[in-house]
């Protein structure tokens, strides 16, 4: 699983001619990166883009925004759904419970086609819109967990709360968030891990150049540069994309895996 990171790491900090011998010949790979070519990283950033800097700063705010948004979409309106899911009694609460779970089923090849020209027919194409909107809607798998996490609480916190004078959302706010930081967590990264690396969907909604993600402009610039000559390059910004993801599950590791052992053990 890390050889293929590693080898990246080498090639990025790799010579023009050392990265050619490495990606045609195995036995010319020089298995130790030659710490002294940081300026790899540098150079393919600056040419990310038809502009130098532009391009790469651009794809990497545009990210950014996603990335946020999707993340606070998700959050806010799976942690009410499953809220309702969880706490409110009304008819039909099994039965629409049930329809959503089944929608997981749904291949997203499916809606593609008809999403795009719903998407097209609100004139939406070439903007964020189509990547953020539906995040406030809801995800089912998400949902899922927070309904149980929800239905895991025991009700007289729940009672005792509304006795203070709480309604629904203040149950929700004042109670429930607090007490799902695990579910929070994980749902945030899996959210960002998502939106970070998301290709297809950039590739369909956005079509300028200062609307693209870095997954788009990396695909780009793969395509601009993606000679076994320019292979240190290309590692070098594979590699830069790929960091902010690692960082993140390094520094919520704690409140992850407190999430799966909160799913598994049943108190």
């Amino acid at each position: 699983m890390l050889f293929p990171l590693w080898w990246m790491l080498c090639v990025s900090l790799s010579t023009p001619a050392q990265a050619s011998a490495a990606a045609t010949t195995v036995s010319q790979f020089n298995w130790w990166p030659q710490i002294g070519n940081w300026r790899n990283y540098l150079e393919a950033l600056e040419n990310m883009g038809s502009r130098p800097w532009y391009g790469f700063l651009d794809a990497l705010a545009n990210t950014v925004v996603i990335s946020v948004l999707s993340v606070a979409g998700q959050v806010l309106s799976c942690s009410l759904v499953g809220y309702a899911f969880a706490r409110l009694r009304f008819r039909g609460n099994r039965s629409l419970f049930i329809v959503m779970i089944a929608t997981m089923m749904l291949p997203a090849q499916v809606t593609m086609i008809p999403l795009f020209f719903l998407f097209r027919w609100l004139g939406w194409i070439d903007t964020f819109l189509p990547l953020v909107v539906p995040m406030f809607f809801g995800t089912p798998f998400y949902i899922f967990m927070f309904r149980q996490f929800f239905a895991q609480i025991p009700e007289s916190l729940v009672e005792a709360a509304r006795i203070d004078g709480c309604g629904h959302l203040g149950v929700w706010w004042r109670i429930m968030l607090p007490m799902c930081r695990p579910v929070i967590a994980i749902t945030a990264i899996f959210v960002f891990i998502f939106a970070w690396n998301d290709f297809l969907g950039p590739l369909i909604y956005l079509h300028s150049e200062d609307q693209m993600t870095l997954a788009v402009a990396l695909n780009s610039f793969k395509n601009q540069y993606g000679d076994f000559r320019d292979a240190h390059w290309l590692m070098a910004a594979s590699i830069v994309t790929m960091l902010p993801c690692i960082v993140l599950f390094f520094a919520a590791q704690k409140q992850f895996v407190g999430g799966l052992q909160l799913g598994a053990v049943k108190g």
